[in-house]
């Protein structure tokens, strides 16, 4: 069942939602709609995750900082990264550097609005969960002081906008991506994703959102190359028609990017199998990518609740990587 989440995004294009048969294509973004939702998304995302994820320090990747602490005996599980070799070497026992989370943050997000995210055939498109996800990176980061900044990347440009404190200015990013008007044609998710790279920032934490559909080898290099300088998150935005057909029979499909059409009989059910199978493949192919580069993986589907979903990530998180950091 849909949550409160998708029920606010699901009213983001018309009052009256989305209609029948998931044809979201085209529909404009009222802007007068985009500031009622936007104001509903930040008091929801407040309530939820506030509520949820207490701690000295909330982040939607709570790294472990670069000041050092200190030493304890290593535990399973331990980064060997962090191995204090001095201490070690004379009480004869493996021990690792603790480290105090850093309090202020710079968060830059990469926020593909290419053609291929104006597409949905749930509650939502997936544009309006990559604004979702904006929004939550933007409430988890933008406190005691961190700045968040943004490239906002579609077919024909890249907008940058400068990283700044507070939420005022946090509301105005998050404004300036709900209004990103849909472009035609391919955007080039690398040089978006290569935006971050250059010029070279202060390490901090970088959040790429878009649904991977480019080719691998276009975007991966350049966001391992991220990854080495900065914390990094992906976030993949899915539609569940990306990864199996439904037999309704004869399907038109049109490619936002391109424009062109195509029929297919989704009767056949070798036919449904072979693009599940594909479409499988497709996303393991980018589940190894984004692990090579040292990435998280937090993926959003269009029929799911995304709150949820953000909420049970950040907190495996914070289990997980904050393991020996002083707080």
């Amino acid at each position: 069942m849909a949550g409160k989440g998708l029920s606010v995004l699901g009213k983001l294009r018309r009052p009256g939602g989305y209609p029948a048969g998931g044809d979201t294509i085209g529909i404009p973004m009222d802007n007068q709609r985009a500031e009622l939702v936007l104001g509903r998304l930040q008091l929801l995302i407040t309530r939820k995750l506030d509520g949820l994820l207490q701690g000295d320090y909330l982040g939607l990747l709570p790294g472990p900082g670069s000041e050092a602490g200190e030493s304890r005996e290593y535990r399973p599980g331990d980064d060997v990264r962090r191995m204090d070799w001095p201490v070690t070497a004379r009480t004869t026992m493996p021990h690792v550097r603790q480290t105090t989370a850093d309090r202020e943050l710079e968060t830059w997000l990469a926020v593909d609005l290419s053609a291929s995210l104006d597409f949905g055939t749930a509650r939502c498109l997936k544009r309006d969960l990559a604004l979702a996800a904006a929004a939550a990176v933007s409430h988890l980061t933008v406190r005691g002081g961190n700045r968040i900044g943004a490239v906002v990347g579609t077919a024909t440009a890249v907008t940058r906008l400068p990283a700044r404190p507070g939420r005022k200015d946090a509301q105005g990013l998050l404004r300036t991506i709900a209004h990103t008007a849909p472009q035609p044609g391919r955007g080039n998710l690398g040089d978006l994703i290569d935006a971050l790279n250059r010029p070279p920032r202060r390490r901090g934490q970088a959040v790429v959102i878009s649904d991977f559909m480019a080719p691998v080898d276009e975007w991966s290099r350049p966001l391992r190359k991220l990854g080495v300088r900065h914390d990094l998150l992906a976030v993949e935005v899915v539609d569940p028609r990306e990864l199996e057909l439904p037999d309704v029979g004869v399907m038109v499909f049109t490619d936002p990017e391109t424009g062109r059409t195509h029929e297919v009989q989704t009767a056949d059910p070798v036919l449904r199998a072979k693009y599940a199978h594909a479409a499988a493949a497709q996303r393991a192919e980018i589940a190894s990518a984004l692990r090579g580069a040292g990435a998280a993986h937090l993926r959003l589907r269009t029929d799911s609740d995304w709150l949820i979903d953000i909420v049970r990530f950040v907190a495996a998180q914070r289990h997980a990587r904050t393991r020996g950091t002083v707080r």
